[in-house]
């Protein structure tokens, strides 16, 4: 979303919704970012300034998080990962500890990103997205609704159930997708749609793709699919080239099936965003969501801010990677 959409969606959300000053001073602070964000080179940033108008209250969600691992690196997840119990590989498995809710009177401010708090699991603003108008199709058995409340600030006895910060909105399971995994915001004012996914991914351990990928149903239901090349996705230039839905790219899912987990942290501190041969995989499904996949060069891949990479078998890997270019 560029600064003139953002713009024209904060006014219209605003004009037509009540919000509490602190929630309204965050967006006015959000937006200031996107405007600094603008004048920065962006060869080192890997979070770009994304924002989500939160269904229900049409606000920005809180300011993404911050780690101090440095330029060109993502964040981990919402709220703050005990710093004591990272991921780790166990064997040959990743263990992804249960988020550590911050301890209000331990002085540490969580920088945040949009979350739910449901089933006593914290769900985080999923890397997949669906478009407002396919929204109602995937609309499930509503979970309940939300509250707001949640900030940079908030200790552990505000992580009640269905507690949030991105207001007061309805939550619905996801057709198709496991509640464990995926849940769904979902609200209309004045006929438009606001929806988000959001999803649980901490508190798990991953043992193969199917773990984590597996969840995300990507097998035999592509519909089409295209990608992006760093240099276009760092400039934010947006060229997007089309990618067969071909034998090559079955055989790649396939193998995200059985890919190695590899925790995240370790190629973070090794520098592995340092390095630009990577490139953005949009997978569009049949169910109108879209999936991105970061690949790197390495034969790694990674989805969202699961603090997890997958190794994937290096012929169906490099045989999608050669298709992918110019």
């Amino acid at each position: 979303m560029n600064e003139e959409q953002f713009r024209i969606k904060y006014k219209k959300a605003v004009d037509t919704m009540t919000t509490n000053e602190a929630m309204k001073k965050r967006m006015e602070n959000k937006l200031q970012e996107l405007q600094q964000e603008r004048k920065r080179p962006r060869r080192t940033v890997y979070i770009a300034a994304s924002i989500v108008l939160a269904a229900g209250i049409g606000v920005a969600a809180s300011s993404f998080l911050k780690q101090g691992d440095g330029p060109g690196v993502p964040s981990h997840e919402a709220a703050q990962l005990n710093p004591n119990t990272p991921a780790s590989n166990s064997s040959d498995s990743v263990v992804i500890p249960k988020l550590e809710l911050p301890d209000q009177n331990s002085g540490v401010k969580a920088s945040m990103v949009p979350l739910v708090v449901y089933q006593g699991n914290v769900y985080t603003q999923a890397a997949t997205r669906i478009d407002a108008a396919d929204a109602a199709a995937l609309r499930g058995d509503k979970l309940g609704r939300t509250t707001g409340g949640i900030n940079e600030l908030s200790g552990k006895d505000k992580y009640t159930e269905l507690a949030s910060n991105i207001g007061e909105t309805d939550i619905y399971a996801v057709k198709g997708y496991d509640s464990d995994f995926r849940i769904m915001s979902y609200t209309e004012i004045d006929g438009q749609v606001y929806a988000e996914l959001f999803e649980h991914t901490n508190g798990i351990t991953v043992s193969s793709g199917a773990d984590l990928l597996g969840k995300l149903n990507l097998q035999d239901r592509i519909a089409s699919a295209e990608w992006q090349s760093f240099e276009s996705w760092n400039n934010g230039l947006q060229q997007y080239e089309p990618l067969a839905n071909d034998e090559s790219l079955a055989s790649f899912l396939t193998a995200l099936q059985d890919a190695k987990p590899l925790a995240a942290e370790p190629l973070i501190n090794q520098g592995i965003y340092d390095d630009e041969n990577r490139k953005v995989l949009y997978l569009k499904l049949e169910d109108n969501t879209q999936v991105e996949l970061t690949l790197f060069g390495k034969g790694l891949v990674r989805y969202g801010n699961a603090p997890v990479f997958f190794e994937v078998e290096s012929d169906a890997f490099q045989a999608l990677w050669k298709g992918m270019s110019l």
